[in-house]
């Protein structure tokens, strides 16, 4: 029983998984905030175009 406990202890898949999971989230996050961020300003120069062309 106690060789089971100990490695269960020592293994650090989960943990790994985890990290993983936790810096996709980030990259998902910063990704969303910079389309966010590039999208406003697309839309504000295809209505400076729009106002010049009429």
């Amino acid at each position: 029983m106690s060789k089971l406990i100990r490695r269960f202890l020592r293994n650090e898949a989960g943990a790994t998984a985890i990290e993983y999971g936790l810096i996709a989230a980030l990259v998902a996050v910063a990704s969303i905030t910079a389309l966010d961020s590039f999208g406003q300003s697309l839309i504000a120069t295809f209505e400076t175009v729009s106002n010049h062309l009429g």
